[in-house]
């Protein structure tokens, strides 16, 4: 089980208004993700606990460049592969909306809608150790400030 602790960076990288981070500096996060991993095992990596805690402070670009390699070794087509690939849009959402892009944020909500869907199903509480119920409450926040900012710019 990978215990690493969650580093955060000094800053959330927003593209066109902050500074992107050095070359290299999510490398050792991203490595905790390897070939032999199965799908249960990838909940337990550094990858998928700091992607998770970046997301949650606000650190959007950041999670999905961690998130990145957990979707990629996720198993084809698996609930799993569906349920990183809609928090790793849902993360993208909201540096959109932070860039000020609402329009593209809405898009993007839209995405993870439908993998959500897929990934919600009777009897199935969490999926690597989340609730899908959970991501899809931070689509509708997402989705809601999204249109707030629409509707005051209409």
């Amino acid at each position: 089980m990978d215990r690493h602790p969650i580093v955060s960076p000094a800053h959330a990288y927003v593209p066109g208004k902050t500074k992107r981070h050095p070359d290299g500096w999510f490398d050792a996060i991203r490595a905790s993700v390897t070939i032999e991993l199965d799908a249960n095992a990838l909940a337990f990596t550094n990858a998928w606990r700091t992607g998770l805690a970046y997301f949650d402070d606000g650190y959007f670009w950041e999670a999905h460049e961690v998130l990145e390699p957990v979707w990629q070794q996720a198993p084809p087509n698996s609930i799993e592969r569906k349920f990183v690939q809609a928090l790793i849009q849902l993360s993208n959402a909201r540096l959109k909306l932070r860039m000020g892009r609402p329009k593209a944020t809405i898009r993007l909500c839209e995405a993870v809608d439908l993998l959500l869907a897929e990934c919600e199903k009777p009897g199935r509480d969490n999926v690597m150790g989340l609730a899908p119920g959970r991501v899809r409450e931070w689509l509708n926040d997402t989705r809601k400030s999204a249109n707030l900012v629409i509707n005051i710019a209409s």
